[in-house]
């Protein structure tokens, strides 16, 4: 198994606030883990660094052999839409846009051909079917229940098949049946692409399902 991430002494200060101080962990290809903590714990802020949202103050953060803090501002937005799928914990659907054009967004800012992005749409309509949420692609994202909503979100994070699924909070907003079977939907679709899972959250049930798991605490891995 190859490691695909990797991070050696990584900081992150915001002024006084040492959001992540000094991490060193790697991550091996196509495995699942859980980075959990208390709020305020960094565990975020490290997700953020990994999906190339954030740059480091010190320490490397390489992924796939490319160190992101090397990486101009063009590098690493090409490295976000095209390597990293994202999930939050609040969808940010674009409201302005019905949900088939929300799944289609990522293909579009990434200037894919026109069979390219056809490729695309025909992978989120199987998606969309799968996650029984075909009824949602004409609406507009106000228009959807909260699990809707996520769904459509992680539709759009798989849209282009990422090598990296990250997911912050993704069941804050959902009840105890719905995030688990959020976690389960992550999981299965992550194996699926190949991809390789990091979730962060501070949920303990969620936590007990994963064998792979790194506690933060005060920045650092505890």
């Amino acid at each position: 198994m190859s490691i695909i991430i990797r991070l050696e002494n990584v900081k992150k200060f915001y002024n006084q606030s040492r959001a992540v101080n000094g991490v060193t962990l790697s991550m091996n290809e196509g495995e699942e883990y859980l980075i959990r903590g208390a709020s305020g714990s960094g565990k975020s802020t490290l997700l953020y660094l990994l999906g190339g949202l954030d740059r480091p103050t010190e320490g490397d953060v390489v992924v796939n052999q490319k160190n992101l803090a090397a990486l101009n501002d063009e590098e690493l937005a090409l490295y976000r839409n095209r390597y990293v799928g994202f999930v939050f914990q609040f969808h940010f659907l674009l409201p302005s846009m019905n949900c088939l054009d929300n799944l289609l967004l990522p293909a579009r800012l990434a200037g894919f051909s026109a069979s390219e992005t056809e490729d695309v749409k025909e992978r989120v309509l199987k998606l969309a079917e799968n996650l029984q949420v075909t009824h949602c692609l004409s609406k507009y994202p106000f228009e959807l229940s909260g699990g809707e909503q996520q769904r459509i979100n992680i539709i759009r994070a798989l849209s282009l098949k990422p090598k990296l699924l990250l997911c912050d909070e993704p069941t804050g907003n959902l009840d105890s049946e719905n995030s688990n079977k959020v976690i389960q939907l992550l999981r299965t679709l992550s194996k699926e692409f190949h991809s390789t899972l990091v979730v962060v959250t501070h949920d303990p049930i969620i936590a007990e399902s994963f064998s792979n798991q790194f506690l933060m605490k005060d920045g650092k891995l505890a």
